[in-house]
């Protein structure tokens, strides 16, 4: 099982920056640096409401599974 974290490709359509998107989710570089590569084991339902909410975009536009 493999999910993949599409934040980088999200972000890039956006033009926003990883200090702009922590500025305004309001959680750190460093736990959204974690969560942009791939290496974050959980996320939290209210932590992905607001990245979808700051990006404008679907769950699914963020994560992908892939078998």
């Amino acid at each position: 099982m493999a999910i993949i974290v599409n934040l980088d490709v999200v972000m890039a359509r956006r033009k926003m920056t990883l200090v702009e998107l922590s500025e305004k989710v309001g959680i750190t570089l460093a736990n959204l640096s974690i969560l942009k590569t791939g290496k974050a084991k959980a996320i939290r339902f209210s932590t992905l409401d607001a990245i979808c909410r700051a990006l404008d975009c679907q769950p699914a536009d963020i994560l992908e599974y892939t078998p």
